[in-house]
């Protein structure tokens, strides 16, 4: 696996995680253990995000920043197929 895979990986792990968190946050909203852990896990996604961003380019549309030109049609996209890599 070559790092923009363990990088993509960990990014859905990181927003499982926290979705999953998110629901049990629905039914116990005074957990404060959930509420850090959900924390954590967003200044988590943030970083890898930015990483992501900043190695490979964006992610979604949100992950655009400002340039001269849209970069989000900039190949390779996240879930693109490549023969090569063997993604």
């Amino acid at each position: 696996m070559n790092e923009r895979e363990r990088l993509l990986r960990r990014i859905a792990e990181v927003g499982f995680a926290m979705f999953e968190l998110h629901l049990f946050l629905d039914t116990h909203p005074y957990d404060r253990a959930a509420l850090q852990m959900f924390d954590s896990y967003q200044r988590e996604e943030e970083a890898l995000r930015l990483e992501f961003n900043s190695k490979y380019g964006p992610l979604n549309t949100m992950d655009v920043s400002q340039s001269n030109m849209w970069q989000w049609v900039k190949d390779p996209w996240p879930w693109d197929y490549s023969f090569e890599e063997g993604l």
